[in-house]
């Protein structure tokens, strides 16, 4: 693949209400003010028939088996594969509120086979960084409207945070741990100073695959 100046994938990934979809908004918008092309997105997107799906297994309207909802997650990334390459290739950079390694986590915390779950997730782009918002699960609990949906519950979260910690140790060449008890204003400094050093290391380099 030839070397183009491109845009960056930048994943933020962590447990429920960590502070991910503040966060990667607030990081598209300090980007911006560097007069950088930056788009957000956020997985599942729900706009989808697919997502649709997703959504309705989320808010517990839906009963699907755990095979099942993995392969739709996995589905729903795979739909954006091209639009996402097309941008990043023309300079535009994403920052994206959870991707393959949620999907993951989730699923190998619900029991299934770890290798079995990363299956479906090759071929998708793969990220220049991984921000990993961590804190402590019984912080996580006490914030706004934990509990509202599926997976919110304490202990499915802390097997999500041990799935989590064994991606982070497995693929620490991208992956960048973020204190997330810390304030908005210093986690959202430390990512957009991080994403300004990665933006500059990787401009000039081909977009990988996982």
């Amino acid at each position: 693949m030839v070397s183009v100046k491109r845009g960056c994938l930048i994943v933020l990934e962590g447990c429920d209400r960590s502070g991910k979809s503040s966060q990667s908004r607030l990081l598209r918008d300090a980007l911006g003010t560097h007069g950088l092309k930056v788009k957000h997105m956020h997985f599942p997107d729900r706009s989808t028939e697919i997502g649709s799906t997703i959504n309705a297994y989320l808010k517990n309207s839906k009963e699907l088996t755990d095979e099942v909802i993995h392969l739709l997650f996995s589905a729903n990334r795979w739909e954006f594969v091209k639009e996402m390459e097309k941008l990043l290739q023309a300079g535009t950079s994403l920052v994206v509120d959870r991707y393959s390694y949620s999907g993951v986590a989730y699923s190998v915390a619900k029991g299934l086979d770890y290798d079995w779950c990363l299956a479906p997730e090759k071929g998708l782009l793969k990220p220049d960084a991984v921000f990993y918002l961590k804190a402590p699960i019984e912080d996580l609990v006490n914030r706004g409207e934990f509990g509202g949906e599926r997976y919110e519950k304490k202990e499915f979260q802390s097997k999500v945070a041990n799935v989590f910690d064994r991606i982070c140790e497995e693929q620490k060449q991208f992956w960048h741990v973020i204190d997330a008890t810390q304030s908005q204003e210093t986690v959202l400094d430390n990512l957009r100073k991080k994403t300004l050093e990665i933006l500059h290391q990787m401009k000039d380099k081909p977009l990988n695959l996982l």
